[in-house]
C-alpha cells in the first residue's frame, strides 16, 4: 500500500490555483497556541472573491466545515480537484454577492489545503506530523485574525460558516467583538456535546489503529492510513445524513448484481466505502485528527464564566440557522443559540432530508438564512 492515496496535502510547488498565501507568525513570534506551545512560522492560503473598497468596509469572511478548504468558489481544475463547496452561494447576485462583497475564505489551521498542518514542513524541513501541537477553534480563529490583520481588514462586514466553520463563527464575534458587524452560524451549538465528542473520537481512533498510522509520521514511508481513514470517513457520513435518506435511496437493496448473502455488499456499504475513498484521495488522515480533536474542544463558555457570561459580549447582528433532521447537531442546539445570544433573533430552520449536510446540499434555503444574516 502506498501512501499516494490517502497523503493528498498541497505542498509548495504544487499548482497554487486560487489560493494566495500569508505568512501569518514568524519564527520566535509564532503563533501562541492556547496550550502554552508556539508554532513558528505559520502560512495561511486563502481565495479571494469580489473588490475590497477603498474604506476596507465591505469584507465577508467564510469558514469552511472539517473536510472544506479555501476553494469555496469556483470551478474544479488545476489545483481544485473539486468545484467550490458553497458555489451556488457566492458570486455575482448570489446569497453572498461579489459585485458587493469582497469574500475571504482560509484553509483552517491545521488543516492540509495550503494552511500550516501536520503535512507541512516544520522548522526542520521534514512534515510536522506527529509533533504537531494540537489546536482549537479559538488558536484557529487566532490564525484567522494574523490573516485579517495581514489583509489590513480591522472588521468583517460579515463572518459565515456552518458545523466546524459556525464554531469558528462564534468564536470570531465572542473573542474579537470589535471585529464581527454581522454573522451567520449554522448547524452548530455553543460547544461540542458528548455524542458528537464520541463520534468524533471513534473515527480518530480508527484512523491511529490503522498499523500505517505509525504514530503519525508515514510521510516519505510508502504506507499510510488509508484503510482507517476510509473507516473514520464511513462512520462520519452516516452522522451527516439520515435515516430517511439511507431507506429512500439504498433501502435493503444490494449492490449491483452483488448477493450479500454470499459476501456481496448491500447498496448502503458500497456508497459509504465510496464516500471514505473519495475523501483518502484528497485528505491528510493527520489534519483529519487535528481538525476532529479541535472540534471536540469547542465551548465557548471556557473559561469565559459559562456560554451565557461568554455570548453576553456578542456585539454583531448574528443570524442562527439548524437543519430539522440534523442528527450531529440537532436542531434544538440552534434554537437554543439563538436565544442565548443578545437579540434573541429567531433561528432560521432548514427543512431536508439530508441532514447536517443540509448546510452544504439545500443552497436555496441555506443562502436565504445567510442573506438575511447579511442583511440583504
Amino acid at each position: 500500500m502506498t501512501d499516494a492515496p490517502a497523503v493528498r496535502s498541497w505542498q509548495p510547488g504544487d499548482e497554487p490555483g486560487g489560493r494566495r498565501f500569508a505568512r501569518v507568525a514568524e519564527g520566535g513570534d509564532g503563533l501562541r497556541l492556547e496550550n502554552g506551545a508556539t508554532l513558528p512560522g505559520v502560512t495561511v492560503a486563502y481565495e479571494t472573491w469580489g473588490t475590497l473598497d477603498v474604506a476596507r468596509s465591505n469584507a465577508v469572511l467564510v469558514l469552511h466545515a472539517l473536510t472544506g478548504d479555501s476553494h469555496a468558489a469556483g470551478p474544479a481544475g488545476p489545483g481544485h480537484p473539486t468545484p467550490g463547496w458553497w458555489d451556488p452561494l457566492i458570486g455575482p447576485g448570489a446569497a453572498i454577492d461579489t459585485d458587493r462583497w469582497f469574500v475571504v475564505c482560509p484553509n483552517v489551521l491545521g488543516g492540509c489545503q495550503g494552511t500550516t498542518g501536520p503535512s507541512s514542513p516544520a522548522p526542520d524541513g521534514t512534515p510536522w506530523g506527529s509533533r504537531f501541537p494540537s489546536v482549537t477553534i479559538r488558536d484557529q480563529v487566532a490564525a484567522e485574525a494574523l490573516l485579517a490583520d495581514h489583509l489590513g481588514i480591522d472588521r468583517w462586514a460579515a463572518v459565515v460558516g456552518g458545523s466546524m466553520g459556525g464554531m469558528r463563527v462564534l468564536e470570531w464575534c465572542i473573542g474579537h467583538p470589535d471585529r464581527v458587524a454581522r454573522a451567520a452560524v449554522l448547524a452548530v451549538g455553543v460547544a461540542a456535546t458528548a455524542e458528537e465528542i464520541a463520534l468524533c473520537s471513534v473515527q480518530c481512533r480508527a484512523v491511529r489503529l490503522d498499523p500505517d498510522f505509525q504514530g503519525g509520521d508515514y510521510y516519505g514511508t510508502g504506507r499510510a492510513p488509508v484503510a482507517g481513514m476510509v473507516l473514520a470517513r464511513e462512520i462520519g457520513q452516516i452522522s451527516y445524513r439520515t435515516e430517511a435518506e439511507f431507506d429512500h435511496r439504498f433501502g435493503r437493496r444490494p449492490q449491483g448484481e452483488e448477493d450479500p448473502s454470499s459476501g456481496g455488499r448491500y447498496a448502503i456499504e458500497s456508497y459509504l466505502e465510496y464516500q471514505g475513498h473519495k475523501l483518502a484521495r484528497r485528505f491528510d488522515p493527520n489534519s483529519y485528527l487535528v481538525l476532529s480533536e479541535a472540534m471536540n474542544s469547542h465551548d465557548v463558555g471556557r473559561g469565559r464564566g459559562g456560554v451565557t457570561a461568554a455570548l453576553a459580549r456578542v456585539t454583531a447582528e448574528v443570524g442562527v440557522a439548524g437543519i430539522d433532521t440534523d442528527r450531529l447537531y440537532p436542531l434544538a442546539l440552534q434554537q437554543d443559540l439563538a436565544k442565548l445570544l443578545p437579540g434573541r433573533r429567531p433561528c432560521a430552520v432548514i427543512t431536508s432530508e439530508f441532514g447536517h449536510d443540509g448546510f452544504l446540499l439545500e443552497v436555496d434555503q441555506a443562502g436565504a438564512a445567510v442573506a438575511v444574516a447579511l442583511g440583504a
